[in-house]
Parts: C-alpha cells; structure tokens; sequence
C-alpha cells in the first residue's frame, strides 16, 4: 500500500480571475481549505487519475459527478404564470451554500446539490444558468449578475468581494441575516396593513350597496308621497342616481387611472415624484421613511463590513433602497465622498437622514466604526418600525371612525329626516 499524499486537481477563481492547478491533500475538503487560504474559490476538485470526487462530508453529494447532468432545455419554464425566486428562496439559498463552501465542497458541485434538492423549479432554473456560466469559466458575481431580478446590486457587490477576498462562505452568511432583516420588514407591512385595508374595502361596498339599492327604494316612496325633501335626501338621490348612471363609467376610469398610475410610477419621472410623496403622506410617511432608513443603514454596513469601499458601498445601496428619491440623495452623497468630502458632510447635505443618523455617522468617522454603528442604527429603526406598525391600526382607526361617522350621518339625516317630516304630516291631518 502506497502512503503518498493524495493529488488533486483543480480549477477555481482568484482575484486575478480563473486559474487552474494541481493540489496535494488529505482530502477534497482539505484541499479546499488550502485553496481559500490562497485566496481561490475552488470551483472543482478532482483526484488526479479518477473522474469522481470523493471524500466530501456530505454524503449526498459524493454521487454527484464534478459535472453533473443539466435538466433538458425543455424543462425550463416560462410565461406570465411561471413559478417566481421568492425571498425565502433567496434566503434558503444563502444559508445553504454558506453551509457547503464552509465544509469544503467546491461551488460548482455545491449548485449541483443545492439545484437538485430545490424546490421552487425557478431556483432550479437560475442554479443552472449560474453554473454553465460558471463551467464556461465566469465569475460567480457576473453569472449571479445577468439574473438581475433574482440577486440585486448589493447581493453582486458582496460576493464580488467574497471571491477577491477568499470569504465566500462569511459573505453568504451575511447575505442570509440582510435578507432575513428585509424580510421581517416586508411581512412586518403586510401584517400591518390588512386591517385598514379590509376596513376600507368594507366602507367602499357598502357606499356601493347603499346607492344601488337602499337609496333607490327610499326615492320611490318620497315621490310617490310627493313631499318637499330636505337638502340632505336630494344629494343623496342625486349621489344614488349618477351611481346608477356612470357607475360603469366610474368603474372604468378608476381602473384605467390605476393602470396608468402604475405605468407612470415605471417612468423614472413618475418613480421619483410618487416616491418623494409617499414620505410625506400622513401617517405612513413617517413609517416609510424610517424603514428606508433601516434598509439604508443594515446595506451600508454589510457593505463596509464585506470589505466594499465607501464610494461604491453607497452606488450599490441607492440601488437596493426601495426609493428613488432617497436613491438620487444618496447618488449625490457619494458624488460628494468623490470629492474628497467626509461621510457627515455628505449625509447632511443630502438632507434625507435624522439628526440621529447624523450623530451616528460623526462618531463612527472619529472611531473608525461606521459600520457598526450603522448596524445599531438598522436596529434602532427596525425597532422603531415595528412599533409604529403594530399601532399603525390605532393611529387610523380615529380616521376610520370619522369616516364611518360621517357615512352613517349622512344616512341618517338624508332617509330619517324626510321619513319624519311624512310622520309628521299625516299627525297634523
């Protein structure tokens, strides 16, 4: 029995872009470690003489071959109905592979495992993608980049690093908490808007109810007594019969004014006055622009802490933050830094941030943490974001009741009053 040093071979990619070699080790996973250390991310690892790779430490995987079979072009699926990445997609995704780079299983053959155990058959359509992008010798961060509707700028910029770096598997990691982060937030507004929103829909059938048929009924008994009706009843009948009328038109103009509101928003024009608006609005504004800013923040600091310099940390997130108001601010902030500006001077004049912010980002300049304390500032305002919308419901409910209030005296004055008036009518007679 021979005890020489297992060969391997090798192919990966380094900072200077793909490279290629052969390794001795105890093992693939041990020879994967020795390649990070260089600062490589292997993308194969081969015993030298064998077509199979071994050894691995997950035992799932070591019936995969180093180029597994690729799905028939014909099972990819396409249309208006076809199955989307979700954000828990994503997040899955990031977890996993984070798990298989850290246990040494070269990239390549970890997308294999992770688009064979897939679910959502559009994961297992961008996995495959990714990795002929990969076999055909690409970066991982440009293959991920041609899906730019599944991985956004600040997920490309990330594992642009991690390859420069050798620290893929910690990128993933961090990539899973930030996604994590923007999810909670996402259903943490869904949650938050069902009850004003069920209100609201129940107020507008009922207005619809009320026109089309409690009204009519009440106009032919008033005209068949033929009595004098108060200004109340008459714009309620006047109300009731232009329902009836142009109901249809109504109907069609609102849905016509919602296309074209949303055809408006994809104008980069319409984007930014919608998105300027919404931080104004009463109630919600305050709630947007705080989770604007905890987005702003948790991005910025996953960026600075990744590695990601300050002036491309900030392109990347005007690109991730879900406003393009705040976006073109925060374009001009990093047109500032450019310029030899410090980071506070910059936030200050882009006149977006809290003085909270503020004072955060002056201190981090002066200790050198900026990431940090951006991070104590994503959790501050998701904190702050939480509690607004778990009261979101108390501070519209007084809106909600004045509305209602008013419908039913409306109601009340223009069918009672008439009513009362026929009462006492037929008393005096």
């Amino acid at each position: 029995m021979s005890n020489a040093t297992p060969r391997y071979a090798w192919t990966g990619h380094a900072s200077s872009g793909a490279t290629a070699g052969v390794i001795e080790a105890a093992s693939p996973t041990a020879a994967a470690d020795l390649l990070r250390g260089r600062g490589i991310t292997p993308l194969t690892i081969r015993p030298q003489g064998n077509g199979l790779v071994a050894g691995t430490p997950l035992g799932w995987l070591t019936r995969l071959r180093a180029g597994p079979q690729r799905p028939a072009e014909s099972d990819k699926r396409s249309g208006l109905f076809a199955p989307k990445v979700r954000p828990v997609d994503l997040m899955l995704f990031a977890r996993q592979l984070h798990t298989l780079l850290r246990s040494g299983v070269p990239i390549l053959r970890a997308l294999a495992g992770l688009q064979e155990s897939a679910v959502n058959p559009a994961v297992k359509d961008v996995l495959l993608e990714v990795r002929k992008s990969l076999e055909s010798g690409i970066a991982l961060s440009m293959a991920l980049a041609r899906h730019d509707r599944v991985f956004d700028p600040i997920f490309v910029a990330l594992v642009r690093v991690g390859e420069m770096t050798g620290r893929l598997d910690e990128v993933f990691l961090r990539l899973f908490h930030h996604l994590e982060f923007e999810n909670t937030l996402r259903q943490q507004v869904k949650s938050a808007m069902r009850y004003p929103t069920f209100v609201v829909a129940a107020m507008v059938v009922a207005l619809g109810v009320i026109n089309l048929m409690v009204i009519p009924a009440f106009a032919s008994v008033f005209a068949a007594a033929g009595a004098s009706l108060p200004l109340p009843t008459r714009i309620l009948m006047a109300t009731s019969q232009f329902t009836i009328d142009w109901g249809w038109a109504m109907g069609l103009a609102s849905v016509a004014g919602w296309f074209g509101l949303r055809a408006w928003r994809r104008t980069p024009q319409g984007r930014l006055r919608i998105d300027a608006a919404l931080l104004h609005m009463p109630v919600a504004g305050k709630i947007v622009r705080k989770a604007m800013l905890a987005r702003f923040a948790r991005s910025f600091a996953l960026a600075l802490r990744s590695g990601v310099p300050i002036e491309q940390a900030l392109s990347v997130v005007a690109q991730t933050v879900d406003n393009q108001h705040i976006a073109r601010r925060l374009d001009g902030m990093r047109g500032a830094v450019e310029r030899g500006d410090s980071i506070l001077r910059a936030a200050a004049a882009a006149a977006v941030f809290t003085p909270v912010v503020l004072q955060m980002v002056a201190v981090g300049e002066e200790t050198g943490a900026v990431d940090e304390l951006m991070d104590e500032v994503a959790g501050f305002y998701a904190s702050e974001v939480e509690y607004e919308l778990k009261t979101l419901s108390q501070q519209i409910e007084p809106i909600l009741i004045v509305m209602l209030g008013v419908l039913v005296l409306m109601l009340a004055l223009g069918v009672f009053l008439p009513v009362w008036d026929l009462g006492s009518t037929a008393m005096k007679h």
